[in-house]
């Protein structure tokens, strides 16, 4: 089995000296880490690895250097999966982070205190997946509009809808619903069908379709 390679980018060195150890423990290899975008960018050119972890808000100036790293990754190396931690959730870059393709997430920081969640999380972007700040999720889920398409779902295929923009795989939303995953499918199929949105095997092009949805919503 492949050991995923990643390289931190964290500005806070208790913080990413923290990551770095829990990542080594947990089946990763850590092949860098970095205090700046700038040097996160070095590394990653140097090492290509599987996967970079870094924050939104880096120095000199604290606003969006990680996010304009990130971008700048999934340009030049475009198999690298990413994953951006914020400490605030912001639906715009969310929206802008999922439309780079598949492998990138965006997660609040206290997220990380769920070890397990966590490490699941980093696994499956590695392997491809697209994965989404739960909170935002249940924000654009629980807007509420004239006229608004979402009513015509049940409570049900709402939470359904939830976990799918979260990126889960079929599978994955049976066991935290705790159904069959038939039964999941049916949900999906309706869900699809009632926002007018294509059925499609590609989870990452229903992750985008279902959230940019949302989203366009929300204005």
């Amino acid at each position: 089995m492949t050991v995923p390679r990643v390289v931190l980018a964290e500005d806070d060195v208790l913080l990413r000296e923290g990551l770095a150890s829990l990542l080594d423990r947990s089946g990763f290899s850590v092949a860098g880490q970095a205090g700046d975008a700038t040097a996160l960018l070095d590394l990653v050119r140097e090492h290509h690895p599987d996967l970079v972890l870094v924050d939104v808000r880096m120095p000199p100036t604290h606003t969006v250097e990680g996010l304009d790293a990130a971008r700048t990754i999934r340009e030049e190396l475009p198999s690298v999966g990413i994953l951006v931690l914020s400490a605030h959730a912001d639906v715009g870059h969310a929206m802008e982070l999922l439309a780079g393709g598949r492998g990138i997430g965006y997660l609040l920081k206290s997220r990380v205190a769920d070890v397990g969640e966590f490490l699941d999380t980093l696994r499956r972007i590695a392997n491809g997946g697209s994965v989404v700040e739960p909170a935002l999720v249940q924000e654009l889920v629980g807007a509420r509009h004239r006229n608004d398409p979402l009513a015509a779902l049940s409570a049900r295929e709402r939470e359904v809808l939830g976990l799918m923009a979260e990126g889960r795989s079929n599978a994955g939303i049976a066991r935290r619903l705790w159904v069959t995953e038939g039964t999941v499918e049916k949900h999906v199929r309706s869900v699809l069908a009632k926002l007018d949105l294509p059925e499609t095997t590609d989870d990452h092009r229903r992750v985008l379709a279902v959230l940019t949805y949302l989203d366009n919503r929300q204005g």
